[in-house]
């Protein structure tokens, strides 16, 4: 039934301190425990009027409270070892809650062990096999007896019978279990005496003392003189506790210098635990150790596995892996709530006590580590008591004119990875007030819109959200405007008002505009209204819109001409392709192949680099003209290509280039027919000039010489051109030293327009 009273509880009259008490295990029904009025300093009429009760931590009630008295009694005999097995200390937790004021006061009580178990011994007869070289001082690892007492009351110490051969010790291991290690006093004789047999006990140190017995027998075996030997006397391993079965824990080895059946080695667990035994199985040959079950490290954290190894003669070793079973997050935080008022005034004053809760998470660790947050934008806090004890109060003055009811989500989050939560959801009634400002679900939006993308395209949709209701909780988006002298990026996309769907105003060029922001406001309708702003972040991704630029040779050159020797080697540096591509990324990544030439086998094109080389040495019998067309293609979807034309010349020499360039044109023949029938003409007349000719020239070189830097800076270039690095620009593409052309290969070169076919030569390479 709904409760119409309003608890008011300030958080810091609440005790935050755990009252403890003990009882021994199996008390008896009605056992006194404790006065629980007593300790609270309150009277029986007090704890009957303020109707005191005991809430349990788990889900059975072991403990119950006579409110007429205020004494805390048994209600039902507690088994430590069913409860908490070999865990110590053993408690018992629960929360004393008074009303009228609402308190909670914690508390636990320690199960103290009483000695009710016996060590007790899996096997009652254990059998041992020792040659009769044995050592004297040899230990020999014995079975343990196990007793599910703890502290005192568990296991102590071993001893055995009187006999002429042995001696036992008792170890104790790293979680505090004991064993026993049988030692040889002095050397066996087989043919004495083939067998000894003597009985050990197991005694715990109760009051009185417990104990079991189990018989050993020893038997003498004849030679032989090599024992097993582990690879390591202790394996330290981890295994996650969410492990499956047949999960391979760890490989124990053990070698043995004999031959035949005396050097076959059979691995195998020594009983000193039931538990283990449970849980672990191991390859008798190949010394496998795996799990029998799924390891719980809430459970149990560490096992001690003692393996032995025995070889066909009998003789044994043992060593000892400790296993470390590693936390998982498989356990997530639970939200118990312990008292709830479900209804509040308007006048209900700040730090009014909403709900009692706890948290539990029974990992360990950053695991175990839960923290508590309330989702959404609301009047209320979440305020620490203890431990794992939460308050849930208001933390503002609440009008119940403006707010109708809250849905408030208690949401505990361990620290684990990946991290669990779980929530619990409180129905809070109010009425609402726009005291909530919307909230983007990111503080930044980040999308893609295509280079050359056509208008109206949505590229994703804003998201904010607000918890108040009605208008309040309408929220509404807008660009917020650019400040004045930056980018206009407002004039790119749009927001629709009501969803909040980015669309795009124009089609945008990659080469020009790569990515830009824009601030978005979302308003609610309140009044006033409240808003909240994010970034919009707009990538532009870059389409193959353009096609691979020749930088040399020149596009508009018909054919470019180069000259190789007839003597040039497999693997000579013909000429270099150079390309660039205004695109981006994968869409500017470019690739050289030849598509065509004369002789396809002759050269070869570097699928990378452009260079054009010559595959095999030139001969006699090639062409002397080659013509060559290399392909340039980038690397976009779908690709784009440009193509190069190269008019390579075989020659003997570089002195007749321009002779062997000039026959390639039918033109140039027939001119050249001509020159030669008028060649007597023009020597003749040449001779009649030279006199004064010579003269002049002296004459011109003189004034040439004082006046050169004058005539440089007047007249127009003079026709020898001479390309060095800052004459390959285009376009504002630097190729000198930056950009996709290499400089390694670059030639210095002077031409006239007039040379004659003895004036041309190639200088040398500049090299980088």
């Amino acid at each position: 039934r709904a409760v119409a009273l309003i608890l008011v509880l300030c958080v810091s009259g609440m005790r935050a301190e755990t009252a403890r008490y003990s009882v021994p295990e199996e008390a008896e029904r009605g056992s006194f425990v404790a006065n629980i009025a007593k300790d609270l300093g309150l009277t029986s009429e007090e704890l009957l009027a303020r109707q005191a009760r005991v809430v349990p931590e788990g889900q059975k009630q072991y403990l119950q409270l006579n409110q007429y008295t205020g004494d805390l009694v048994v209600r039902e005999q507690m088994d430590r070892e069913e409860l908490c097995g070999q865990t110590e200390p053993c408690l018992v937790r629960f929360e004393v809650l008074l009303e009228s004021p609402l308190q909670s006061f914690r508390a636990e009580v320690r199960i103290t062990d009483i000695n009710d178990h016996a060590p007790v011994f899996l096997n009652k007869e254990i059998a041992l096999k020792m040659p009769e070289l044995t050592m004297p001082g040899t230990r020999f690892l014995l079975e343990s007896a196990y007793d599910p007492d703890v502290g005192n009351n568990s296991l102590q110490h071993y001893s055995i019978s009187s006999n002429e051969y042995f001696h036992v010790y008792t170890q104790r291991r790293n979680d505090g279990g004991r064993y026993a290690e049988l030692v040889l006093d002095r050397a066996l004789d087989r043919e004495q005496q083939a067998e000894v047999a003597f009985s050990i006990t197991a005694v715990d140190g109760g009051t009185p003392p417990r104990s079991g017995t189990a018989l050993i027998r020893v038997v003498v075996l004849d030679i032989n003189d090599n024992i097993p030997v582990f690879t390591q006397t202790l394996y330290k391993v981890s295994v996650m506790e969410n492990s499956s079965q047949d999960t391979l824990v760890v490989i124990v080895s053990a070698s043995d210098l004999d031959a035949g059946t005396n050097g076959e080695i059979l691995y195998s667990i020594v009983q000193n635990s039931e538990e283990n035994l449970q849980t672990f199985k191991i390859n008798p040959e190949t010394g496998q150790i795996r799990l029998k079950k799924p390891l719980d490290y809430e459970e149990k954290k560490t096992y001690e596995i003692d393996v032995q190894a025995t070889d066909g003669g009998g003789l044994s070793t043992h060593c000892k892996v400790e296993v470390q079973v590693k936390d998982v997050n498989d356990n997530a935080p639970e939200v118990i709530i312990t008292s709830l008022t479900s209804t509040l005034s308007e006048a209900a004053p700040p730090n009014t006590v909403v709900a009692l809760f706890n948290v539990r998470d029974r990992d360990s660790g950053d695991n175990g580590r839960a923290t508590c947050e309330l989702t959404g934008e609301q009047p209320f806090r979440i305020t620490l008591l203890a431990a794992d004890a939460y308050a849930l109060v208001t933390s503002e003055t609440l009008d119940r004119e403006q707010v109708e009811e809250y849905n408030v989500t208690v949401r505990a989050r361990d620290e684990g990875s990946p991290a669990l939560s779980a929530s619990k959801t409180l129905l809070v009634r109010l009425l609402d007030v726009n005291d909530n400002a919307p909230t983007f679900t990111q503080a930044i939006y980040t999308m893609v819109m295509s280079e050359n993308e056509p208008a109206g395209r949505s590229l994703g949709r804003l998201s904010a959200t607000d918890p108040d209701a009605g208008e309040n909780a309408r929220v509404r988006y807008a660009l917020v405007p650019s400040p004045t002298g930056t980018l206009a990026a407002a004039s790119f996309v749009s927001v629709d008002a009501e969803s909040g769907t980015v669309r795009s105003l124009r089609p945008l060029d990659y080469e020009k505009v790569r990515a830009f922001e824009v601030t978005v406001r979302a308003a609610d309708g309140g009044s006033p209204p409240l808003s909240a702003q994010a970034v919009l972040r707009v990538l532009v991704r870059d389409e193959n819109d353009n096609a691979p630029v020749l930088l040399h040779p020149a596009p508009d050159s018909s054919a470019a001409g180069e000259l190789v020797p007839r003597w040039a080697p497999s693997g000579y540096l013909v000429a270099k392709v150079v390309a660039v591509d205004a695109d981006a990324g994968q869409n500017a990544w470019l690739s050289y192949e030849l598509a065509k030439a004369t002789e396809p086998g002759l050269f070869r094109v570097g699928l990378h680099s452009g260079e054009v080389r010559t595959a095999r040495a030139v001969t006699e019998r090639d062409a002397p003209r080659q013509r060559l067309i290399v392909l340039v293609r980038d690397r976009g979807q779908p690709p784009r290509s440009a193509t190069a034309t190269l008019a390579v010349a075989l020659v003997d020499d570089f002195s007749d280039a321009f002779h062997q360039l000039g026959r390639d044109a039918a033109s140039g023949q027939q001119a050249q027919v001509a020159e030669e029938e008028m060649l007597t003409t023009y020597l003749i007349a040449s001779l009649c000039c030279v006199s004064s000719l010579f003269l002049l020239s002296i004459l011109v070189l003189t004034a040439s010489t004082l006046c050169k830097a004058r005539v440089l800076a007047e007249l127009p270039p003079p026709s020898p051109s001479c390309y060095a690095d800052g004459d390959f620009a285009s376009d504002g593409v630097g190729v000198g030293s930056t950009g996709t052309l290499s400089p390694a290969y670059r030639y210095e070169m002077c031409l006239t327009s007039g040379s004659g076919r003895s004036e041309f030569q190639f200088l040398r390479p500049i090299l980088p």
